[in-house]
């Protein structure tokens, strides 16, 4: 008897940045790789805002993730967020992750936590992490060179990458390639304009 695997999907819920925030990051970027360091930088086209990390997920649960999606989306009016400051997780001692942050924003929290909520009821567990809103620019693999790119990263520590306004969330599928991941949208969600 033969059996079927039900196809998985590895999915995200984010915000995308638009194009004139990716070239601030881009020429960061340019400056940071000049020093050789042993990161895995992400591509910038891929730089997003994750919400919430689904993981896993049944291609059959796509509409239902999307329904509960449409309805915390309507409930906020689009509003305004700042991409400022950059830094290191857990801390500069033991880098693993290079950042650039968001400026406290309510909106942005209680989008998230709505969220997040709305995924519990689908059957997804919640966040044990406080959520830290960030764009992940790059993973270290080793200290080769990371110094250099500590001390870069202190210099443009309280830059401000810009202002835009979030209308939309999107529910993101991410495939592994040898290249590094590809990201495809698989339903844009409008908030309520």
């Amino acid at each position: 008897m033969e059996t079927y695997s039900v196809v998985d999907l590895r999915c995200f819920i984010a915000i995308q940045i638009p194009d004139t925030i990716r070239r601030e990051i881009r020429d960061l970027l340019n400056i940071l790789k000049k020093y050789d360091a042993d990161v895995k930088w992400i591509v910038p086209e891929n730089i997003h805002l994750t919400l919430n990390f689904l993981g896993n997920t049944a291609e059959g649960l796509i509409p239902g993730i999307s329904k509960s999606l449409r309805t915390v989306a309507s409930s906020f009016e689009p509003f305004y967020i700042t991409i400022y400051g950059t830094g290191l997780f857990p801390d500069k001692k033991f880098p693993r992750v290079i950042w650039i942050g968001i400026k406290d924003s309510q909106m942005l929290m209680k989008l998230h936590g709505d969220i997040d909520q709305a995924m519990s009821l689908t059957g997804y567990q919640k966040e044990e992490r406080e959520f830290q809103p960030h764009l992940t620019i790059g993973r270290i693999k080793s200290r080769k060179g990371i110094i250099h790119i500590v001390n870069e990263l202190d210099t443009v520590q309280k830059k401000d990458f810009g202002t835009f306004q979030v209308n939309m969330i999107k529910l993101m599928k991410s495939e592994l390639n040898p290249k590094g991941a590809e990201y495809t949208s698989l339903d844009d969600i409008p908030l309520n304009n």
